[in-house]
């Protein structure tokens, strides 16, 4: 069944950034890394939850790329 999991998390990841709407000028983009920087971007618990779980999901893939790496040896 985790299988089925990585697989759910990895695609809701690959989405949500496709839903992201970008700033456009490069006065939004700064105040953006300001309150990213503050603390202070809307649903920032939420976005920061996300970028939590894509970290996890890079360490797991290098994690399956080691143990198989190590498999073939």
């Amino acid at each position: 069944m985790k299988p089925y999991y990585l697989l759910l998390i990895a695609a809701i990841i690959l989405i949500l950034p496709a839903c992201e709407q970008k700033p456009t000028t490069a006065t939004d983009k700064v105040k953006d890394k300001i309150d990213d920087a503050l603390d202070r971007r809307p649903a920032e618990k939420i976005r920061d939850s996300i970028e939590d779980m894509g970290d996890e999901l890079e360490d797991a893939a290098e994690e399956v790329k080691q143990k198989a790496k190590d498999a073939t040896n």
